[in-house]
């Protein structure tokens, strides 16, 4: 690690002196758990980097979010902008989603037992829901924890995700989770027009119980969605 050329990068970045040992501290606690797995800093892949937001465990604390932060800034500093990237995309979904805070009894169509094991775990929002749930690790985990099958917590986790576009929260979010546009991701590969005459269709079919978005709201939605950093690995992503 280039502890002085990071701290360098820092200062001119504006950062006071304490911030910066603050900093490296992050690095330096991210760094031993790559060599534990004989990996550098330098060589490190988005799974390294995947596995190390995992075992910080929920981010919706802020000792975790600074850890984040840390990371994003020293990938920033080598060029690695992909990293940096992610990690600075990982983080501000969490500070955004906590704000917000939904909750995921708010949520349509769940299982209120699921719920009630997921609060006996301390996960009682969208936020904290992505942030236990992140990758398929991280889903096979928190489902042995709450003794329910993997499919249970992913079927959370995507409305959770949904619920990170504006306007996507209880009935909408159920509204394109049902119709199959489960993930942000899916949302963006349609385009505006097909995706309400889809989401449409399936209220008509089926009697949702709600009614289908104004196209003004559609096009919104997927623009949002194509702008939206991806913050949850699922299976192939």
């Amino acid at each position: 690690m280039d502890e002085e050329g990071y701290r360098r990068y820092l200062r001119r970045k504006g950062k006071k002196e304490h911030v910066i040992d603050e900093l490296l501290g992050g690095v330096r606690r991210y760094a031993a758990q790559l060599a534990n797995r004989g990996v550098t800093l330098g060589d490190a892949a988005d799974t390294d980097l995947a596995e190390y937001i995992a075992a910080l465990g929920p981010l919706d604390k802020g000792g975790a979010k600074n850890e984040l932060r840390a990371v994003a800034l020293y990938y920033g500093y080598l060029g690695r902008q992909d990293l940096a990237q992610q990690a600075s995309s990982v983080r501000g979904a969490s500070v955004a989603a906590t704000r917000r805070a939904f909750p995921l009894a708010a949520l349509r169509g769940v299982d209120a037992s699921l719920i009630a094991r997921l609060h006996d775990l301390g996960i009682d929002n969208a936020a904290q829901m992505l942030a236990a749930g992140r990758t398929p690790a991280d889903r096979e985990r928190l489902a042995g924890q709450a003794e329910v099958a993997t499919a249970a917590i992913l079927e959370l986790v995507k409305p959770s995700d949904l619920a990170r576009l504006p306007g996507l929260k209880a009935v909408r979010a159920r509204l394109y989770y049902d119709a199959g546009a489960e993930t942000p991701a899916a949302i963006a590969a349609w385009e505006p027009e097909a995706l309400l005459l889809a989401l449409s269709e399936f209220v008509e079919r089926t009697g949702f119980d709600g009614i289908a978005p104004l196209p003004k709201e559609v096009r919104s939605t997927v623009e949002a969605a194509r702008k939206l950093a991806q913050v949850v690995k699922y299976e192939g992503a």
